[in-house]
Protein backbone atom coordinates (compact mmCIF):
# COMPACT_ATOMS: atom_id res chain seq x y z
CA UNK A 1 0.00 0.00 0.00
CA UNK A 2 1.33 3.35 -0.81
CA UNK A 3 2.07 5.55 2.04
CA UNK A 4 -0.82 7.38 3.12
CA UNK A 5 0.73 10.69 4.30
CA UNK A 6 2.87 12.94 1.42
CA UNK A 7 5.33 15.61 2.02
CA UNK A 8 3.91 18.67 -0.23
CA UNK A 9 6.45 21.30 1.25
CA UNK A 10 7.89 22.77 -2.59
CA UNK A 11 4.47 22.19 -3.71
CA UNK A 12 3.23 24.75 -1.13
CA UNK A 13 5.96 27.22 -1.55
CA UNK A 14 5.42 27.03 -5.11
CA UNK A 15 1.62 27.67 -5.41
CA UNK A 16 1.77 30.29 -2.51
CA UNK A 17 4.39 32.14 -5.16
CA UNK A 18 1.64 31.93 -7.75
CA UNK A 19 -0.69 33.53 -6.05
CA UNK A 20 1.28 37.04 -6.04
CA UNK A 21 1.62 36.06 -9.69
CA UNK A 22 -1.80 34.77 -11.31
CA UNK A 23 -5.31 34.96 -10.20
CA UNK A 24 -5.63 32.19 -7.89
CA UNK A 25 -2.41 30.83 -8.21
CA UNK A 26 -3.45 29.33 -11.18
CA UNK A 27 -4.35 29.66 -15.38
CA UNK A 28 -7.22 27.58 -15.29
CA UNK A 29 -9.56 27.56 -12.27
CA UNK A 30 -10.79 24.28 -11.13
CA UNK A 31 -6.61 23.11 -10.97
CA UNK A 32 -6.89 25.20 -7.70
CA UNK A 33 -8.44 22.65 -5.76
CA UNK A 34 -11.29 24.70 -4.18
CA UNK A 35 -13.78 22.14 -4.55
CA UNK A 36 -12.35 19.75 -3.00
CA UNK A 37 -9.83 21.52 -0.08
CA UNK A 38 -6.22 21.53 0.56
CA UNK A 39 -3.49 22.89 -2.05
CA UNK A 40 -3.73 21.70 -4.92
CA UNK A 41 -0.04 19.34 -5.82
CA UNK A 42 2.56 21.38 -8.51
CA UNK A 43 4.05 19.22 -11.27
CA UNK A 44 7.24 18.75 -12.25
CA UNK A 45 7.22 15.90 -15.10
CA UNK A 46 4.50 12.88 -16.07
CA UNK A 47 5.19 9.71 -17.80
CA UNK A 48 2.86 6.77 -18.99
CA UNK A 49 0.09 6.44 -16.09
CA UNK A 50 2.26 8.31 -13.83
CA UNK A 51 2.81 11.68 -12.19
CA UNK A 52 5.72 12.87 -10.07
CA UNK A 53 5.58 16.20 -8.35
CA UNK A 54 7.74 18.46 -6.62
CA UNK A 55 8.38 16.83 -3.66
CA UNK A 56 8.96 13.64 -5.37
CA UNK A 57 6.03 12.12 -4.61
CA UNK A 58 4.38 9.42 -7.21
CA UNK A 59 0.69 8.98 -8.39
CA UNK A 60 -0.97 7.67 -10.46
CA UNK A 61 -3.22 10.13 -12.82
CA UNK A 62 -6.89 10.03 -13.90
CA UNK A 63 -6.91 13.02 -15.41
CA UNK A 64 -4.02 12.46 -18.28
CA UNK A 65 -4.22 16.69 -18.77
CA UNK A 66 -8.15 16.80 -18.67
CA UNK A 67 -8.17 13.87 -21.67
CA UNK A 68 -5.28 14.24 -24.14
CA UNK A 69 -3.02 11.58 -22.79
CA UNK A 70 -5.05 8.89 -24.13
CA UNK A 71 -1.47 7.04 -24.89
CA UNK A 72 -0.28 8.01 -21.78
CA UNK A 73 2.09 11.11 -20.75
CA UNK A 74 5.18 11.71 -23.09
CA UNK A 75 4.52 8.13 -25.22
CA UNK A 76 8.25 7.52 -26.29
CA UNK A 77 6.74 7.31 -30.32
CA UNK A 78 5.33 11.16 -29.84
CA UNK A 79 8.14 12.51 -28.21
CA UNK A 80 10.41 11.16 -31.13
CA UNK A 81 8.27 12.67 -33.56
CA UNK A 82 8.04 15.73 -31.44
CA UNK A 83 12.04 16.04 -31.60
CA UNK A 84 12.07 15.42 -35.28
CA UNK A 85 9.35 18.30 -35.76
CA UNK A 86 11.08 20.98 -33.73
CA UNK A 87 14.03 20.82 -36.09
CA UNK A 88 12.35 21.90 -39.02
CA UNK A 89 10.47 24.97 -36.82
CA UNK A 90 7.75 25.70 -33.87
CA UNK A 91 5.35 27.52 -35.70
CA UNK A 92 4.99 28.57 -39.87
CA UNK A 93 2.16 30.79 -40.27
CA UNK A 94 1.82 28.73 -43.29
CA UNK A 95 -0.01 25.84 -44.92
CA UNK A 96 2.36 22.72 -44.04
CA UNK A 97 1.83 19.11 -45.05
CA UNK A 98 1.29 18.19 -41.93
CA UNK A 99 -2.25 19.69 -41.78
CA UNK A 100 -2.96 17.85 -44.99
CA UNK A 101 -2.35 14.89 -43.54
CA UNK A 102 -4.05 15.48 -39.80
CA UNK A 103 -6.89 16.53 -41.73
CA UNK A 104 -7.25 13.04 -44.10
CA UNK A 105 -7.14 11.18 -40.57
CA UNK A 106 -9.83 13.39 -38.53
CA UNK A 107 -12.04 13.33 -41.84
CA UNK A 108 -11.39 9.61 -42.00
CA UNK A 109 -12.80 8.68 -38.88
CA UNK A 110 -15.58 11.15 -37.68
CA UNK A 111 -18.65 10.11 -39.70
CA UNK A 112 -19.52 13.99 -39.74
CA UNK A 113 -16.39 15.45 -41.11
CA UNK A 114 -16.07 16.14 -45.24
CA UNK A 115 -14.24 19.29 -44.06
CA UNK A 116 -12.22 20.57 -41.30
CA UNK A 117 -10.48 23.88 -39.24
CA UNK A 118 -7.92 23.77 -37.25
CA UNK A 119 -7.91 26.34 -34.55
CA UNK A 120 -6.01 26.30 -30.74
CA UNK A 121 -8.11 25.10 -28.22
CA UNK A 122 -11.82 23.86 -27.80
CA UNK A 123 -12.98 27.09 -26.74
CA UNK A 124 -11.75 28.20 -30.26
CA UNK A 125 -13.47 25.58 -31.64
CA UNK A 126 -16.95 25.94 -30.10
CA UNK A 127 -16.84 29.65 -31.33
CA UNK A 128 -16.03 29.07 -34.95
CA UNK A 129 -18.84 26.27 -34.84
CA UNK A 130 -21.36 28.88 -33.35
CA UNK A 131 -20.64 31.98 -35.72
CA UNK A 132 -21.16 29.19 -38.38
CA UNK A 133 -24.24 27.54 -37.35
CA UNK A 134 -25.74 31.09 -37.53
CA UNK A 135 -24.31 32.13 -40.54
CA UNK A 136 -25.19 29.24 -42.47
CA UNK A 137 -28.77 28.86 -41.01
CA UNK A 138 -29.63 33.04 -40.78
CA UNK A 139 -30.94 32.65 -37.23
CA UNK A 140 -29.20 33.69 -34.30
CA UNK A 141 -30.78 31.07 -31.10
CA UNK A 142 -29.07 28.48 -29.84
CA UNK A 143 -30.04 25.48 -27.41
CA UNK A 144 -27.31 23.84 -25.04
CA UNK A 145 -27.73 22.09 -22.25
CA UNK A 146 -27.35 23.02 -18.52
CA UNK A 147 -24.37 21.71 -17.14
CA UNK A 148 -22.33 21.38 -20.57
CA UNK A 149 -19.15 23.49 -21.26
CA UNK A 150 -18.50 24.69 -24.55
CA UNK A 151 -15.62 26.62 -23.62
CA UNK A 152 -15.53 29.91 -21.87
CA UNK A 153 -17.08 32.22 -24.70
CA UNK A 154 -19.37 34.83 -23.27
CA UNK A 155 -22.51 33.11 -25.33
CA UNK A 156 -21.46 29.77 -24.00
CA UNK A 157 -21.44 31.23 -20.54
CA UNK A 158 -25.22 29.89 -19.45
CA UNK A 159 -26.01 27.57 -16.76
CA UNK A 160 -22.49 25.84 -17.77
CA UNK A 161 -20.14 23.48 -16.65
CA UNK A 162 -16.72 22.15 -15.80
CA UNK A 163 -15.28 24.94 -13.46
CA UNK A 164 -18.58 26.78 -13.25
CA UNK A 165 -19.76 24.29 -12.33
CA UNK A 166 -17.17 23.57 -9.74
CA UNK A 167 -16.82 26.91 -8.12
CA UNK A 168 -20.65 27.29 -7.90
CA UNK A 169 -20.13 30.24 -10.10
CA UNK A 170 -23.44 32.15 -11.40
CA UNK A 171 -23.64 33.11 -15.13
CA UNK A 172 -19.66 35.01 -15.49
CA UNK A 173 -20.12 39.10 -14.70
CA UNK A 174 -18.25 40.61 -17.65
CA UNK A 175 -20.75 38.90 -19.75
CA UNK A 176 -23.78 41.30 -21.62
CA UNK A 177 -26.97 40.52 -20.98
CA UNK A 178 -26.93 40.80 -25.19
CA UNK A 179 -24.62 38.47 -25.25
CA UNK A 180 -26.31 35.43 -23.89
CA UNK A 181 -29.90 36.47 -24.70
CA UNK A 182 -29.92 34.47 -27.43
CA UNK A 183 -28.56 31.54 -25.96
CA UNK A 184 -31.53 29.11 -24.92
CA UNK A 185 -30.90 25.99 -22.27
CA UNK A 186 -32.64 22.38 -21.74
CA UNK A 187 -31.62 19.86 -19.17
CA UNK A 188 -29.83 17.19 -20.93
CA UNK A 189 -31.43 13.95 -21.34
CA UNK A 190 -35.16 16.05 -22.29
CA UNK A 191 -35.97 15.69 -25.45
CA UNK A 192 -39.84 16.94 -24.29
CA UNK A 193 -38.13 20.30 -23.08
CA UNK A 194 -36.00 20.48 -26.29
CA UNK A 195 -38.91 20.53 -28.98
CA UNK A 196 -41.05 23.06 -26.37
CA UNK A 197 -38.16 25.85 -27.35
CA UNK A 198 -38.18 24.95 -30.77
CA UNK A 199 -42.44 25.71 -30.45
CA UNK A 200 -41.49 28.91 -28.90
CA UNK A 201 -39.16 29.88 -30.82
CA UNK A 202 -39.89 28.53 -34.51
CA UNK A 203 -37.69 29.42 -37.23
CA UNK A 204 -35.39 31.12 -35.18
CA UNK A 205 -33.09 28.52 -33.36
CA UNK A 206 -29.70 28.20 -35.47
CA UNK A 207 -29.00 24.72 -34.20
CA UNK A 208 -28.35 22.32 -30.87
CA UNK A 209 -25.03 21.58 -29.25
CA UNK A 210 -24.22 19.27 -26.85
CA UNK A 211 -21.73 17.01 -25.29
CA UNK A 212 -23.10 13.60 -26.90
CA UNK A 213 -21.62 12.09 -22.91
CA UNK A 214 -21.71 14.83 -20.55
CA UNK A 215 -17.80 15.11 -19.23
CA UNK A 216 -17.72 18.56 -17.49
CA UNK A 217 -20.61 17.94 -15.12
CA UNK A 218 -19.43 15.27 -14.20
CA UNK A 219 -19.61 11.82 -16.15
CA UNK A 220 -23.50 11.46 -17.57
CA UNK A 221 -24.29 9.27 -20.34
CA UNK A 222 -27.14 10.18 -22.82
CA UNK A 223 -30.45 8.17 -22.41
CA UNK A 224 -31.04 5.60 -25.18
CA UNK A 225 -33.01 7.78 -27.75
CA UNK A 226 -31.92 11.10 -26.88
CA UNK A 227 -29.13 11.61 -29.38
CA UNK A 228 -31.78 9.98 -32.01
CA UNK A 229 -34.37 12.47 -31.04
CA UNK A 230 -32.24 15.42 -31.25
CA UNK A 231 -31.55 14.46 -34.45
CA UNK A 232 -34.91 14.07 -35.55
CA UNK A 233 -36.04 17.67 -34.17
CA UNK A 234 -33.42 19.67 -35.37
CA UNK A 235 -34.44 17.92 -38.60
CA UNK A 236 -37.99 18.59 -38.14
CA UNK A 237 -37.32 22.40 -37.00
CA UNK A 238 -34.55 22.97 -40.23
CA UNK A 239 -31.57 23.98 -37.36
CA UNK A 240 -28.40 22.14 -37.14
CA UNK A 241 -27.13 19.47 -34.65
CA UNK A 242 -23.27 20.15 -33.53
CA UNK A 243 -22.08 17.45 -31.30
CA UNK A 244 -18.90 19.02 -29.11
CA UNK A 245 -16.69 15.96 -29.07
CA UNK A 246 -13.49 17.89 -27.83
CA UNK A 247 -13.58 15.22 -24.94
CA UNK A 248 -15.08 12.12 -26.88
CA UNK A 249 -13.59 12.07 -29.92
CA UNK A 250 -11.32 9.43 -30.55
CA UNK A 251 -11.64 8.58 -26.48
CA UNK A 252 -14.73 6.89 -26.39
CA UNK A 253 -14.17 5.22 -30.06
CA UNK A 254 -11.65 6.12 -32.97
CA UNK A 255 -15.10 8.12 -34.22
CA UNK A 256 -15.91 9.51 -31.63
CA UNK A 257 -19.48 9.38 -30.08
CA UNK A 258 -21.17 9.94 -33.04
CA UNK A 259 -19.63 6.74 -33.87
CA UNK A 260 -20.26 5.08 -30.54
CA UNK A 261 -24.31 5.82 -30.72
CA UNK A 262 -24.52 5.67 -34.64
CA UNK A 263 -25.87 9.27 -34.80
CA UNK A 264 -24.20 11.79 -37.55
CA UNK A 265 -24.17 15.58 -36.55
CA UNK A 266 -24.12 18.41 -38.78
CA UNK A 267 -21.08 20.16 -36.99
CA UNK A 268 -18.13 19.06 -34.89
CA UNK A 269 -15.92 20.11 -32.68
CA UNK A 270 -12.45 18.86 -31.32
CA UNK A 271 -9.39 19.21 -29.44
CA UNK A 272 -7.64 17.18 -26.64
CA UNK A 273 -6.82 13.93 -28.00
CA UNK A 274 -6.05 15.07 -32.04
CA UNK A 275 -3.37 17.25 -30.28
CA UNK A 276 -1.35 14.42 -28.44
CA UNK A 277 -1.23 17.01 -25.65
CA UNK A 278 -0.32 19.99 -27.45
CA UNK A 279 -2.62 22.93 -27.51
CA UNK A 280 -5.08 22.17 -30.77
CA UNK A 281 -8.50 22.61 -31.72
CA UNK A 282 -11.00 21.70 -34.66
CA UNK A 283 -14.45 21.80 -36.17
CA UNK A 284 -15.53 20.14 -39.17
CA UNK A 285 -18.56 18.87 -40.62
CA UNK A 286 -20.74 19.02 -44.16
CA UNK A 287 -19.35 20.23 -47.01
CA UNK A 288 -21.48 22.84 -47.58
CA UNK A 289 -21.98 24.44 -44.23
CA UNK A 290 -17.63 24.18 -44.08
CA UNK A 291 -17.56 25.94 -47.39
CA UNK A 292 -18.82 28.87 -45.53
CA UNK A 293 -15.93 29.36 -43.86
CA UNK A 294 -13.07 32.26 -45.05
CA UNK A 295 -11.81 32.34 -47.15
CA UNK A 296 -13.79 29.80 -48.83
CA UNK A 297 -17.01 31.91 -47.87
CA UNK A 298 -17.63 34.95 -46.27
CA UNK A 299 -17.48 33.68 -42.14
CA UNK A 300 -14.50 34.74 -40.29
CA UNK A 301 -12.15 32.96 -38.36
CA UNK A 302 -8.36 32.67 -38.17
CA UNK A 303 -5.69 32.01 -35.54
CA UNK A 304 -1.65 32.55 -36.20
CA UNK A 305 -1.03 29.19 -34.57
CA UNK A 306 -3.67 27.94 -36.35
CA UNK A 307 -2.08 24.46 -37.89
CA UNK A 308 0.95 24.52 -36.07
CA UNK A 309 3.45 21.96 -36.86
CA UNK A 310 4.06 20.89 -33.63
CA UNK A 311 0.32 20.51 -32.57
CA UNK A 312 -0.52 18.40 -35.93
CA UNK A 313 2.55 15.93 -35.57
CA UNK A 314 1.63 14.87 -32.58
CA UNK A 315 -1.94 14.79 -33.19
CA UNK A 316 -0.57 12.38 -36.10
CA UNK A 317 1.28 10.02 -34.25
CA UNK A 318 -1.33 9.72 -31.63
CA UNK A 319 -4.18 8.84 -33.98
CA UNK A 320 -1.66 6.19 -35.26
CA UNK A 321 -0.90 4.36 -31.92
CA UNK A 322 -5.21 4.43 -31.43
CA UNK A 323 -5.15 2.29 -34.57
CA UNK A 324 -3.63 -0.55 -33.55
CA UNK A 325 -5.30 -3.45 -32.49
CA UNK A 326 -7.12 -3.74 -29.34
CA UNK A 327 -6.65 -0.12 -28.33
CA UNK A 328 -10.24 0.22 -27.69
CA UNK A 329 -10.38 -3.25 -26.41
CA UNK A 330 -8.22 -2.88 -23.78
CA UNK A 331 -9.63 0.74 -22.46
CA UNK A 332 -12.37 -0.59 -22.15
CA UNK A 333 -11.85 -3.58 -20.05
CA UNK A 334 -9.62 -1.52 -17.48
CA UNK A 335 -12.14 1.26 -17.44
CA UNK A 336 -14.82 -0.95 -16.49
CA UNK A 337 -12.70 -2.47 -14.43
CA UNK A 338 -12.17 0.78 -12.14
CA UNK A 339 -16.07 2.40 -12.56
CA UNK A 340 -17.21 -1.23 -11.30
CA UNK A 341 -14.94 -1.14 -8.75
CA UNK A 342 -15.50 2.06 -7.53
CA UNK A 343 -19.81 1.22 -7.50
CA UNK A 344 -18.78 -1.75 -5.63
CA UNK A 345 -16.93 -0.50 -2.65
CA UNK A 346 -18.91 2.36 -2.72
CA UNK A 347 -22.04 0.02 -1.72
CA UNK A 348 -20.08 -2.62 0.39
CA UNK A 349 -19.17 0.13 2.60
CA UNK A 350 -22.30 1.84 2.60
CA UNK A 351 -22.09 4.89 0.57
CA UNK A 352 -24.72 6.19 -1.79
CA UNK A 353 -22.83 6.30 -5.09
CA UNK A 354 -23.62 5.99 -8.93
CA UNK A 355 -21.48 6.01 -12.14
CA UNK A 356 -20.13 4.59 -15.00
CA UNK A 357 -17.98 4.52 -18.11
CA UNK A 358 -17.82 4.54 -21.85
CA UNK A 359 -14.45 3.24 -22.92
CA UNK A 360 -11.72 5.23 -21.20
CA UNK A 361 -14.00 8.10 -19.42
CA UNK A 362 -15.49 7.69 -16.11
CA UNK A 363 -16.78 9.13 -13.54
CA UNK A 364 -18.75 8.40 -9.49
CA UNK A 365 -21.13 10.69 -7.96
CA UNK A 366 -21.56 10.40 -4.00
CA UNK A 367 -25.72 10.40 -4.94
CA UNK A 368 -28.26 7.19 -5.01
CA UNK A 369 -28.77 8.58 -8.48
CA UNK A 370 -29.29 7.68 -11.41
CA UNK A 371 -27.46 10.96 -12.67
CA UNK A 372 -29.42 12.11 -15.78
CA UNK A 373 -28.73 15.68 -15.95
CA UNK A 374 -26.97 18.49 -13.86
CA UNK A 375 -29.52 18.76 -11.44
CA UNK A 376 -29.63 14.97 -10.51
CA UNK A 377 -25.64 15.89 -9.92
CA UNK A 378 -25.90 18.88 -8.08
CA UNK A 379 -27.74 16.65 -5.40
CA UNK A 380 -24.29 14.96 -5.14
CA UNK A 381 -22.75 14.85 -1.54
CA UNK A 382 -19.87 17.15 -2.88
CA UNK A 383 -18.13 17.34 0.92
CA UNK A 384 -18.05 13.59 0.97
CA UNK A 385 -16.23 13.96 -2.37
CA UNK A 386 -13.58 16.36 -1.16
CA UNK A 387 -12.45 14.36 1.42
CA UNK A 388 -12.03 10.89 -0.93
CA UNK A 389 -10.49 13.00 -3.60
CA UNK A 390 -7.70 13.78 -0.42
CA UNK A 391 -7.50 10.24 0.63
CA UNK A 392 -6.84 8.69 -2.65
CA UNK A 393 -3.95 12.09 -3.18
CA UNK A 394 -2.51 11.12 -0.01
CA UNK A 395 -2.06 7.23 -1.02
CA UNK A 396 -0.89 8.51 -4.78
CA UNK A 397 -4.00 8.28 -6.83
CA UNK A 398 -4.60 11.95 -8.19
CA UNK A 399 -8.51 12.09 -9.56
CA UNK A 400 -10.14 15.18 -11.22
CA UNK A 401 -9.98 17.38 -8.04
CA UNK A 402 -14.04 18.22 -8.47
CA UNK A 403 -17.20 16.11 -8.52
CA UNK A 404 -18.06 18.11 -11.52
CA UNK A 405 -15.37 16.09 -13.97
CA UNK A 406 -14.88 13.00 -15.76
CA UNK A 407 -11.94 10.82 -15.15
CA UNK A 408 -9.67 9.34 -18.16
CA UNK A 409 -7.84 6.27 -18.40
CA UNK A 410 -5.11 5.93 -21.26
CA UNK A 411 -3.80 2.20 -22.36
CA UNK A 412 -0.37 3.23 -20.54
CA UNK A 413 -2.84 2.09 -17.30
CA UNK A 414 -2.13 -1.40 -16.28
CA UNK A 415 -4.36 -4.06 -14.52
CA UNK A 416 -2.03 -3.53 -11.84
CA UNK A 417 -2.46 -0.01 -11.81
CA UNK A 418 -6.20 -0.42 -11.89
CA UNK A 419 -6.30 -3.09 -8.69
CA UNK A 420 -3.76 -0.40 -6.75
CA UNK A 421 -5.95 1.58 -7.25
CA UNK A 422 -9.23 -0.30 -6.20
CA UNK A 423 -7.07 -0.87 -3.14
CA UNK A 424 -6.53 2.33 -1.95
CA UNK A 425 -10.04 3.30 -2.70
CA UNK A 426 -11.71 0.88 -0.58
CA UNK A 427 -9.40 2.07 2.05
CA UNK A 428 -10.44 5.56 1.57
CA UNK A 429 -13.88 5.48 0.72
CA UNK A 430 -14.04 2.63 3.99
CA UNK A 431 -12.58 5.62 6.17
CA UNK A 432 -15.14 8.60 5.19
Amino acid sequence: MVNTTIKTTKSQEVFAAAQNLMPGGVSSPVRAFKSVGGQPIVFDRVKGAYIWDVDGNQYIDYVGTWGPAICGHAHPEVIAALHEALEKGTSFGAPSTLENVLAEMVIDAVPSIEMVRFVNSGTEACMGVLRLMRAFTNRDKIIKFEGCYHGHADTFLVKAGSGVATLGLPDSPGVPKAATSTTLTAPYNDLESVKALFEENRDEIAGVILEPVVGNAGFIAPDAGFLEGLRELTHEYGALLVFDEVMTGFRIAYGGAQEKFGVTPDLTTLGKVIGGGLPVGAYGGRRDIMSMVAPAGPVYQAGTLSGNPLAMTAGIKTLELLQKPGTYDYLERITKKLADGLLQIAKETGHAACGGQISAMFGLFFTSGPVHNYEDAKKSDTAKFGRFHRGMLERGVYLAPSQFEAGFTSFAHTEEDIDQTLAVARDVISSL
